[in-house]
């Protein structure tokens, strides 16, 4: 454990620092294991191991990055000291422990994890951690600060008046204006005919003429009531809190505003992935795939890898080295214009311009049709029942016919076909040697068709798609990419010589661009047109997990926990991101036409970027109150700077509250900090990568005492926290789905662990509503061994006979989620794995060539139609014009260390002592040019920053600045800055509390952040550049200027 010295903090209380008792008995633990000898020492016998011995262990998650692996905490004296993997699980060992291991056995088996996992530990225990809530004691930004008691705050803000002698400030109760769950269902439905143009404004009025005053703008009852005036903007928040966030915001509150960070960090991908994937029948589709390396022969990795970020190292980095050192029919291809730590291992590496992967992939697919390298028989099939028949179980629309006229697929009805009176409209139509027949009951189709069905212009999607890649030669798409032809050419080859067992993987690195679901899109079909999915070596949707919300059998149902509340509201309206709706289909569009004010994403959600900005426009409509939790849009989102002018004005967000375990770099903007425990001290039920092959449901759950002070709330006592805050409100406002029948008749809700143990619960009872998918009870040794195990949390924390009544009071189901808990979730044997020559746990599924949704819909401000095939596109504003400034002569891309997952692994100092700052990585030869030495000190500008610094308010600025680390492992013209450096918060400055001043840590503070010299969309002047289609805010389409300091 770093020392730290105490002095600055013994002022307040506020800060764990200050806390003399806790930090110093966290202290003293650390001490005295720095006095024993080493750990191997004492497993060799030479003294005793404390720290695997069962009852000191407990099973968790980490979440220094989105991986989420299962993790081992090692406990001495009520102290968290070590973390290690689960052995249990096949994410950090392969192949895992048996389920029905013993935890008394298994605490002798270790599990892998990587440099971030294992630095936990200075997270949980930094002395900038909160203690205490805080209200701001000046103006926003200006970091002074006085503490309050858990009561007064939560009366002020739900409450709200003048509560910083500024004027008056609305309070919750204010924006909680539609209460009656008949009537708010009742206006949703006649508020999205309003919408769509079936039933007039005025008609409408009329209906609700004693109910207008709960909307936003009764002549827009479209936009929703008032309630959606609330915000919650979560950042890294995961499965168990999502759907506890979502449950509070849609059902209890009822806004439609809730949000996670998911387009600043890969939305396009999962866009792209679920419109290809789209179910015309049933709507279902998958939204993530993954290589199965172990068999693969043949991975091409798109600007992501094995070794420092994608879904982690302790699940993918064993199973590449593994396949690199012992298999020589395994070859990798990493696909960057920087030399990753992945590419350095690569049999390849290529390193294309930015942003130009779809014309690679083009480039291959031109390959592969033009020699026919493609799986035909594949291909051919229309169906599921087609594909079965060939041994497959997937199938394609490649055979489907597409109106040319129209570029929206021929129905049934259009080629004077009759359809089944018992099938599932609509119904598609494929050419057969006998004449256009329904796709639905064909045997095959034709692969190739360019004619006339009823006088209609058709051609097969895949017809559509080889003219497509056919638009250019390989020579120009090489030109694109910065390659030369013959290896487009070579890569094409390889790719398609390996039958099933070949992968072409992507995930943030290609889609973070305005063309990132283009780029998606045309990799993805790489893997379609060889028919990989499914295949032992090849696509996998991965194993997947138990469901915790109850959606499939679990003794407690969805609708009352997880995906519901008992008396909730029906959240209804226009988000205020514009995403997941229409613009045509608003009364915005009625009054507006193109261009929109802003852009709408039909398709996207969890538009994080647009946030603030729209807020800070009024458009759709202005907000009243914002919930920011364990998230820094300021820091984070690309061009992070803009949101700042409006976070520090009240006019424009009255009421800022921002849940953290320290004060961030987006926080100190805010009006009160809730204090919030790591994921050390608290529940989750994340999910699982489909790069893991067989179910997994993981737990997250107390392995630590909690650092927040622990506060009453209407009786109960429980630690400062998110959930703290949700559930005081809820009892505060009375909501729907909070106190007594909180649950229904599945309990009450007073305390985090009544909604998590529910979850535990389900998990725990399995996927059938009979049990007989359940796990054994724990043995009373297992049940003795769960209670020696948590002997060091407070009351506050662990209550077994609350824990119990949480689940029903019931002893057999208790038993079962003691036997979960004891292990850190629900494993299936790696074994389970494979059938045959497929994977055992299938898509089952459809791809689309010819992306018809897509097609069909809009740009909201151009008006034009987007495209439903794959293609090359520079980058682009919202405006639709091309938003390259070719007078900056350098690309700027970003990436992550394997030291750094989010903003806040700053605060580990076993990692900053690794790498203790980051530095600008430019070419030998653009460094010659511009008189560039190694360690020199640069400054990075760029059109929308000239200037090339954060504007942070009330005088502040910080300059993008960084030292120069001259490489050949960039392509030249590109430059390269990683990111979680450049905090000018976060305990890196110093902040004023209860009027003493606790100094910042300038370690916390090196580096740079180059989000402020990301480009500004032209369209807003407030925002990013982003993908108007995946909704990705654009990290890699700026170019910048270097300038030695």
């Amino acid at each position: 454990m770093t020392e730290i010295t105490r002095r600055d903090f013994l002022k307040t209380s506020a800060f764990l620092g200050g806390t003399v008792a806790l930090a110093g008995s966290i202290e003293g633990v650390f001490w005295r294991l720095r006095q024993q000898g080493d750990g191997l020492q004492r497993l060799q016998g030479q003294g005793p191991y404390v720290r695997n011995q069962p009852e000191n262990i407990i099973y968790s998650v980490c979440l220094n990055c989105h991986t989420a692996c299962t993790i081992k905490g090692k406990i001495v004296d009520g102290v968290l000291v070590k973390i290690d993997g689960n052995p249990y699980s096949v994410t950090n060992r392969l192949p895992n422990l048996p389920y029905t291991m013993s935890p008394a056995e298994a605490a002798r088996f270790e599990g892998k994890v990587c440099p971030k996992g294992q630095a936990g530990v200075p997270v949980l225990y930094d002395p900038y951690r909160l203690r205490k809530v805080l209200k701001r004691a000046g103006k926003r930004g200006e970091n002074r600060w006085i503490t309050i008691e858990w009561d007064q705050f939560i009366d002020e803000v739900v409450n709200g008046g003048d509560l910083f002698g500024e004027g008056p400030v609305p309070g919750l109760k204010d924006l909680w204006k539609l209460r009656d769950p008949e009537l708010a269902k009742a206006m949703a439905a006649d508020a999205k005919a309003v919408g769509r143009g079936e039933m007039s404004v005025e008609a409408f009025k009329q209906k609700y003429a004693d109910h207008l005053d709960v909307l936003i703008d009764p002549d827009h009852p479209d936009l929703g009531p008032v309630n959606n005036q609330f915000v919650f903007q979560a950042g890294r928040i995961e499965h168990g809190r999502k759907e506890l966030g979502k449950r509070f915001t849609h059902k209890s509150f009822g806004s439609v505003n809730f949000f996670e960070h998911t387009t600043i960090c890969e939305q396009s991908h999962h866009i792209a992935f679920k419109e290809i994937t789209h179910n015309y029948k049933t709507g279902k589709r998958k939204e993530h795939l993954k290589p199965d390396i172990v068999n693969a022969e043949y991975v091409i990795f798109f600007g992501t890898g094995a070794f420092e970020a994608n879904f982690g190292p302790p699940s993918i980095a064993e199973k590449v080295t593994d396949s690199l050192v012992n298999r020589k029919n395994f070859t990798m291809v990493v696909v960057d214009p920087r030399m990753s730590k992945t590419a350095a291992q690569a049999d390849r590496w290529v390193p294309i311009k930015p942003g130009t992967d779809a014309a690679l992939a083009l480039g291959m697919l031109r390959w592969i049709i033009e020699n026919e390298r493609y799986d035909r028989t594949y291909l051919e099939n229309p169906n599921p029942e087609a594909a079965k028949a060939d041994g497959e179980t997937t199938w394609t629309d490649a055979t489907h016919l597409v109106r040319t006229d129209e570029m929206v697929f021929l129905t049934a009805e259009d080629a004077g076909l009759t359809p089944p009176e018992d099938g599932k409209p609509p119904f598609r139509v494929v050419m057969t040697e006998g004449g256009p027949a329904l796709a639905d009951t064909a045997s095959g189709g034709l692969l190739e068709f360019d004619g006339e069905v009823n006088g209609i212009p058709v051609k097969t999607a895949f017809t559509l798609l080889k003219e497509r890649v056919m638009e250019k030669t390989l020579e120009e798409y090489a030109e694109i990419c910065g390659v030369d032809a013959r290896l487009i050419a070579d890569l094409a080859e390889e790719f398609t010589s390996h039958g099933k067992k070949a992968v072409a993987e992507l995930y943030r690195g290609p889609v973070q661009h305005t063309n990132g679901y283009y780029n998606a899109q045309a990799i993805i079909l790489l893997n379609v047109l060889i028919g990989n999915a499914d295949w032992k070596g090849g696509w996998s949707a991965g194993g997947g997990h138990w469901h915790e919300d109850g959606s499939k059998g679990g003794p407690f149902p969805k609708a009352l926990v997880a995906g519901g509340a008992p008396g909730g509201l029906a959240a209804f309206g226009v988000k205020l991101t514009r995403e997941g709706m229409h613009y045509e289909d608003t009364t915005l569009f009625q009054r507006d036409g193109y261009p929109a004010k802003r852009m709408w994403y039909p398709f996207s959600g969890n538009v994080y970027q647009e946030i603030i900005p729209s807020a800070a426009d009024g458009y759709p409509y202005p907000i009243k109150a914002l919930l920011i939790h364990k998230g820094t849009p300021a820091l984070a989102c690309p061009a992070g700077d803009r949101q700042i002018p409006p976070l520090m004005d009240p006019k424009v967000i009255p009421l800022v509250i921002a849940c953290d375990i320290v004060i961030g770099e987006t926080a100190v903007y805010a009006d009160y900090v809730i204090p919030d425990l790591t994921y050390m001290e608290r529940w989750g039920t994340p999910h699982v990568s489909p790069d893991n092959l067989v179910k997994v449901s993981k737990v997250r759950q107390p392995m630590a005492g909690p650092i927040p002070e622990i506060v009453s709330v209407d009786g109960e006592e429980m630690p400062i926290c998110l959930e703290t805050f949700l559930i005081a409100v809820g009892k505060r406002l009375g909501l729907p789905g909070f106190g007594k029948g909180g649950f229904g008749e599945a309990g009450d809700f007073h305390r985090p662990e009544d909604f998590y143990l529910k979850l535990v619960a389900n998990i725990a009872w399995g996927d059938k509503e009979d049990g007989s998918d359940a796990v054994p009870e724990a043995s009373d040794e297992e049940l003795e061994l769960f209670r020696k195990a948590r002997r060091h949390l407070p009351p506050a924390v662990f209550d077994e006979a609350r824990w119990r009544a949480a689940v029903g009071d019931d002893e057999s189901l208790w038993r079962r989620v003691v036997y979960v808990l004891n292990r850190g979730g629900r494993f299936e044997a790696f074994d389970k794995a494979y059938d045959g020559d497929k994977l055992a746990h299938r898509y089952k599924g459809p791809f689309n060539l010819f992306v018809e949704r897509v097609a069909k819909a809009h740009h909201s401000i151009t008006g034009r139609r987007f495209d439903g095939l794959p293609h090359y596109e520079p980058p682009k504003n919202g405006l639709g014009e091309v938003a390259y400034d070719e007078e900056y002569p350098l690309h700027l891309i970003t990436f992550k260390e394997i030291t750094g997952g989010q903003s806040r692994t700053i605060s580990s100092y076993w990692l900053s002592a690794i790498l203790p700052e980051n530095y600008v990585l430019i070419n030998r030869r653009d460094a010659e040019a511009l008189g560039i030495r190694d360690g020199d000190r640069v400054r990075i500008v760029g059109k929308s920053n000239p200037d090339g610094v954060w504007n942070l308010g009330h005088g502040r600025v910080r300059p993008v600045e960084g030292k120069a680390k001259v490489t050949e492992t960039i392509r030249p013209g590109v430059i390269a800055v990683s990111w979680h450096y450049g905090h000018w918060s976060y305990g890196s400055s110093d902040v004023e509390v209860d009027g003493h001043v606790v100094q910042g840590d300038p370690r916390r503070g090196a580096g740079l952040c180059t989000n402020a010299v990301l480009r500004v969309d032209d369209a807003t002047g407030n925002t990013c550049l982003s993908d108007p289609i995946g909704g990705s805010a654009s990290f890699y389409d700026t170019r910048v200027r270097v300038e030695k300091v």
